[in-house]
């Protein structure tokens, strides 16, 4: 997906609508039926300047009541079938505008839940929701009523057309000349209103992407008292919209003008000729009669159609802001035949000759030749200083990038080779940065393992001591937690997420410093659940805080991206001068007494 608005193709046609087809196929029954509908509507309306045209040369003009009851009635049959398949045909457009834009929505939605971290590192959340949000908007009066008026005005329009030749085809040929001077005029505005159709959508998405970033750090932005720059801010979207808005409207006017004042200058001029023609002997008033009808059909028409161009055009540009997000691609793809992952799980894992840079970082290598065994069931620790490559290894387990060197085993298997959705199942993640969603505690901690009971859900939570406050809610677990858990402390949120990890119960366990914003005691009764979460799954620990990490069968010390020693904390201490420098930074203690205290508290049960 292009990085900004200027990146983006601009097209010079309507060919992004073309994108809309795949939705609108598996309802081409109904499509169909809408089109007989709009068939047999406007051939009723196309017969009534007909039935007019008899009343006024053999009703009128022969003072004959019977003719003039006789084609009245049909005047009326005219009407009664116009209206019923008009109503019909509305009907019909708007259910599949409905459902075009459901489907659309749901595509792109899903399409966006499968994109890799690399497209939303450029990609703002804003920008994905205006075109989920305005552009469907827009493409549903497309869909729907935008396509219908369109389809139906050139259905009337051709027949009018048709008609008018039957009628008068010198007059007729008179409207044709005149035709290049309406049309071309409309087509030249038509692609100026496009263009700045497509710069008023994505202003409206900037003003979008800035408010919700500002509303989501709402609490940083008022501890810094900066909501009186950020409402400035704001405001200058606000007002590029609105100037961007307001071109494309004066251009939209300008078309609707240019439109009306051609297209019934040229029929009142034909029509100065059709009433000459009468005086002359050379058409019938009935016949001028119809003309005039069937000529106003064709104004009203080529009106509707020049009105409507300027939607189709809006609707043409956000199709194609659309199309963009639903023809993404992740980086990430699955294999056409993905590898089997054994069961069950044992959770060994083999980091072997891993080297990787971040897509937005390519200068700076995250990992270098990291080389690692973990045995099933091993409790391992990532200590290091920040940028030492902790948390890519996370990332990378979990595939959220492809490799530049080197590969991943999962239960011997490549990682590269398997499905994503297969390899996650086996993980259970407890991030530093809790994610909370607005929903209630229960759902909240459901989201584990969906399909798990009230019971398996309240389990997890006493396991992980969230127990006693949740009891403590209004409704308990059926307590709704506020947009990214607004009604929690951050101890708590971080015991919901520990909570989801045990309802989850995967054989690989991978700990993001779980502990960090918890209390003392908050902080032992988590570390006790922990360790039996631990047992008998392998276990990966970040620790930023050495203290968590002290039982850990193995800990690896890493810096700038490579392995700079592994064992205890007690061998660590003595031998490796980085690990000695965070552990006295830390304990506050020289290597030796650091040694000894870690000894001691390895050996208290």
């Amino acid at each position: 997906m292009p990085d900004s608005p200027a990146d983006r193709p601009k097209a010079s046609s309507l060919r992004p609508l073309r994108a809309l087809w795949p939705f609108v196929r598996p309802y081409w029954r109904r499509v169909i039926a809408a089109i007989l509908a709009m068939v047999v509507a406007a051939g009723a309306l196309l017969a009534l300047p007909v039935a007019l045209r008899y009343v006024i040369d053999f009703g009128i003009g022969a003072n004959d009541p019977d003719t003039i009851d006789r084609y009245f009635l049909w005047l009326f049959a005219a009407a009664l079938v116009f209206g019923f398949f008009a109503a019909l045909r509305i009907y019909l457009v708007n259910w599949l505008g409905e459902r075009v834009v459901a489907d659309v929505r749901n595509s792109v939605y899903h399409r966006v839940l499968r994109m890799d971290p690399t497209f939303f590192e450029v990609t703002r959340t804003g920008e994905v929701l205006s075109r989920l949000t305005t552009d469907t908007t827009l493409i549903q009066s497309i869909a729907g009523v935008g396509v219908s008026i369109a389809l139906r005005n050139l259905l009337q329009l051709s027949g009018s057309l048709v008609m008018l030749a039957i009628t008068s085809w010198r007059l007729m040929g008179m409207i044709i000349l005149l035709v290049p001077a309406v049309v071309v005029p409309l087509i030249l505005i038509g692609r100026r209103v496009r263009k700045l159709s497509r710069t008023s959508q994505d202003r409206v998405a900037d003003t979008s992407g800035m408010a919700g970033e500002t509303l989501n750090a709402i609490q940083t932005v008022q501890a810094f008292t900066m909501e009186e720059f950020q409402g400035r801010r704001y405001a200058e979207a606000v007002q590029g919209s609105f100037r961007a808005g307001l071109n494309r409207i004066k251009a939209s006017a300008m078309l609707t003008a240019v439109s009306v004042i051609a297209l019934f200058g040229a029929i009142s001029f034909v029509l100065w000729l059709g009433a000459h023609a009468v005086l002359a002997g050379e058409m019938t008033g009935g016949e001028l009669g119809q003309f005039l009808l069937y000529a106003m059909f064709v104004a009203a028409s080529a009106a509707s159609l020049s009105e409507v161009w300027s939607e189709v055009q809006r609707g043409a540009g956000a199709m194609e802001r659309l199309a963009e997000l639903n023809d993404a691609r992740p980086r990430i793809r699955i294999p056409e035949t993905p590898a089997p992952m054994p069961e069950p799980s044992r959770g060994a894992i083999s980091f072997e000759d891993v080297s990787f840079r971040y897509p937005s970082r390519p200068d700076a290598r995250a990992l270098d030749g990291f080389t690692l065994d973990i045995a099933p069931g091993e409790n391992i620790a990532f200590v290091g200083p920040s940028g030492a490559g902790k948390s890519t290894t996370f990332q990378l387990l979990l595939r959220f990038y492809d490799l530049e060197g080197g590969r991943i085993l999962v239960d011997g298997v490549d990682i590269a080779l398997a499905n994503p959705e297969a390899l996650r199942r086996r993980i259970g993640v407890v991030p530093q940065e809790t994610v909370i969603f607005g929903a209630t505690a229960r759902e909240n901690i459901r989201f584990g393992r969906p399909d798990a009971s009230d019971a398996e859900v309240e389990a997890a939570a006493r396991a992980a001591a969230a127990e006693a406050f949740i009891s403590q809610l209004p409704e308990g677990y059926d307590t709704f937690l506020g947009e990214r858990g607004a009604r929690l402390s951050g101890g708590q949120r971080q015991r919901i997420a520990i909570a989801r990890a045990m309802l989850r119960n995967p054989p690989i366990l991978l700990l993001d410093e779980a502990t960090s914003a918890l209390d003392a005691e908050s902080e032992r009764l988590v570390q006790e659940a922990l360790e039996r979460l631990q047992r008998d799954r392998t276990t990966i620990v970040i620790a930023h805080r050495l203290a968590t990490v002290l039982k850990a069968d193995r800990i690896v010390v890493m810096d700038e991206g490579r392995i700079v020693d592994i064992g205890t904390h007690a061998e660590l201490v003595r031998r490796d001068p980085l690990y000695a420098r965070l552990a006295e930074l830390q304990f506050g203690e020289q290597p030796e007494a650091a040694a000894r205290a870690a000894m001691l508290e390895a050996a208290t049960p």
